[in-house]
């Protein structure tokens, strides 16, 4: 029996490299490349008000007139990499097809900004877009978080701060293949013969940087990984989607299985044979096409009723 999924059967070709400093920087060099901003789309870049220059793009249809739902999105990297434009296409795609504002948050990177600076960034961009949701049309009480990799990892980073300030209540949490606990770094049962993207060794030197100490240790914050919350009652609903062959993948379906168990509503979606950021490697698999029709079904249904 074939061990990738059908539609990703090429992936067996794909090496894999783990992230170190030396990688990091060269990729921190490259720029994304993205197609120029469809006519129908209002695109604006906004510096928020008393940070550390902290950056949010928002995306919103030129149709949208009146109040709607938002997203704030976290995009992934391992906290170490990645920019607030890498996922502009599916931004774009969520913003059009649900005809909702997507903001995408330039978060600061560790190691030069370890924890707890990102979830702190995440939180000044929450506060920013609730107040200013009249002017930009959104629900203030309407809005999700969600993200990609580490991005899904500060999300729900983000959901657990929130509550605790007791001040903002998200929506909703859309979980893609989420970065959530530092200790599975020290797993030594974890059969890796199959990862492809995101190694255990990126994820060492991820956690290392990202926590300024080695992974694993008894004084991690929930704040910088979430798996480490005991108690995860009153919680946004939530959406977690990760492939089987996924390095994240048991951490994210026990995080699910626990936000269930708290009474928190988690949907989980496996996708089986597939590996960590499978829908960026093979962005029109039909595989892939499924899993971002659940995505936007889940947030339809949270955001739109």
């Amino acid at each position: 029996m074939p061990v990738f999924h059908p539609d990703l059967a090429a992936a067996r070709f794909i090496p894999k490299i783990s992230y170190g400093p030396r990688l990091t920087r060269m990729m921190a060099n490259g720029k994304v490349r993205n197609p120029p901003i469809p006519d129908d789309m209002l695109v604006d870049d906004v510096t928020v008000p008393n940070t550390d220059g902290l950056r949010v793009r928002l995306y919103r249809p030129k149709s949208l007139t009146t109040t709607a739902g938002a997203m704030l999105w976290f995009h992934g990297g391992g906290y170490v990499q990645g920019s607030l434009e890498q996922d502009e296409r599916t931004n774009i795609q969520f913003a059009r097809e649900l005809g909702i504002t997507v903001a995408a948050v330039g978060y600061r990177l560790a190691p030069a900004h370890p924890s707890p600076a990102a979830v702190k960034d995440g939180y000044a961009a929450l506060e920013w877009l609730v107040a200013n949701a009249a002017e930009r049309h959104i629900d203030p009480t309407r809005i999700a978080l969600g993200g990609a990799s580490a991005g899904a990892g500060l999300a729900a980073s983000l959901a657990l701060y929130a509550h605790d300030k007791g001040t903002i209540s998200p929506a909703f949490q859309l979980l893609l293949y989420p970065m959530l606990d530092d200790r599975t770094v020290t797993r030594t049962d974890h059969d890796t013969r199959h990862v492809r993207i995101w190694t255990p060794g990126s994820n060492d030197y991820a956690w290392t940087s990202y926590l300024g100490e080695a992974p694993g240790g008894a004084n991690v914050s929930p704040y910088a990984a979430p798996s480490r919350r005991d108690d995860l009652r009153g919680l946004p609903p939530a959406w977690l989607g990760v492939g089987s062959l996924d390095l994240f993948h048991d951490e994210g379906v026990a995080y699910a299985a626990r936000l269930n168990a708290s009474g928190v509503a988690c949907e989980t979606y496996v996708v089986d044979g597939a590996f960590h950021a499978f829908d960026v490697v093979f962005p029109m698999a039909r595989v892939t096409l499924a899993f971002r029709r659940e995505q936007s079904r889940a947030l339809r249904a949270a955001l739109l009723g």
